[in-house]
């Protein structure tokens, strides 16, 4: 997921786990893993449907351990590469794309969860406001022949000013508003289209009832947005908001006193459910499912290649 912020894994300082993070420091543009970093820190993971959307920020909570989404992995020389940039979702589903894809593209993802539209505007250090910009970090020097974005879940949230998710009826603030997400999304694509990419536009998946500092259904609100901005740039688009919303078309729905106790992550799924209960996440079979839409939208824009 590409020059960008690295991530370190947490754990036992020694001299190896020191060369270790070091070395994913260092890592080049291409996402080829640097020596001394193994595949086996790479794959140091947590379950998807437990990473929080809110990306990791200084003087935050301790950082987690990597998740399968952000691992950098090498390329294949001659396959196409393909870089998917988004929130926790696109996190979730990086790794069932690449396993559907393997030997016919190299899939990347920046190495951290990209947050809002704005995230991607920032310097690279927000707080000095200095530096190259994330999406310029995230794109790095080398060529993309296919590029997935989506923002929109950060954009939508509310807050209480220090990072904290609380309603609007509470006094929480939206992070982005409409009118400058639809600014910063002109932005953002524009730039994309540079690159020479094929660009594609992911849409935001659904809010379901219950989901603390988000109000669901405000993803309609900011998917109209985008597809506003998408058209006249002739992006074309990647829905995984519908096909979330026909797959659950059918269930009943969920009610308030089913929502997690203090204490609890997150209700059981329910058979046929393949996003979390009052959650924006999704189960392992949700991510799969998702995969297969994405993976669609890539091989429609995949270079033919000779011989393959």
């Amino acid at each position: 997921m590409n020059q960008a912020i690295p991530l370190l894994l947490i754990g036992l300082i020694t001299p190896s786990t020191v060369a270790q993070q070091t070395a994913a420091t260092l890592a080049p543009s291409t996402g080829i893993t640097p020596p001394g970093l193994s595949q086996a820190n790479q794959q140091q993971t947590i379950s998807p449907g437990s990473q929080n959307l809110e990306p990791d920020s200084k003087n935050a909570r301790p950082l987690k351990p990597l998740d399968p989404g952000l691992a950098q992995v090498a390329d294949v020389p001659g396959l196409p590469r393909v870089l998917i940039i988004g929130d926790s979702i696109s996190m979730g589903y990086t790794p069932p794309v690449r396993a559907k894809l393997d030997g016919k593209a190299n899939i990347h993802h920046p190495p951290m969860n990209c947050g809002d539209s704005q995230r991607a505007l920032d310097k690279a250090d927000r707080h000095a406001q200095t530096g190259p910009d994330n999406l310029e970090k995230w794109l790095g020097k080398d060529h993309w022949d296919v590029i997935l974005f989506n923002f929109g879940l950060h954009d939508l949230k509310y807050t209480d000013g220090k990072g904290r998710y609380i309603s609007p009826e509470d006094g929480g603030i939206r992070d982005t508003p409409p009118s400058p997400y639809a600014k910063n999304l002109q932005e953002i694509a524009a730039r994309l289209q540079k690159t020479g990419a094929k660009v594609v536009f992911v849409t935001t998946t659904p809010v379901p009832p219950g989901c603390t500092g988000r109000v669901a259904g405000d993803e309609k609100i900011y998917n109209e947005v985008a597809l506003g901005v998408m058209k006249p740039l002739n992006i074309p688009v990647a829905d995984l908001c519908g096909f979330v919303v026909e797959k659950q078309r059918d269930l009943p729905p969920r009610p308030a006193n089913e929502a997690p106790k203090s204490g609890e992550h997150h209700a059981i799924s329910r058979p046929g459910e393949i996003q979390l209960p009052f959650n924006v996440h999704f189960t392992p079979e949700g991510y799969d499912q998702l995969a297969d839409i994405i993976v669609s939208s890539i091989q429609k824009s995949l270079p033919i290649i000779p011989g393959k």
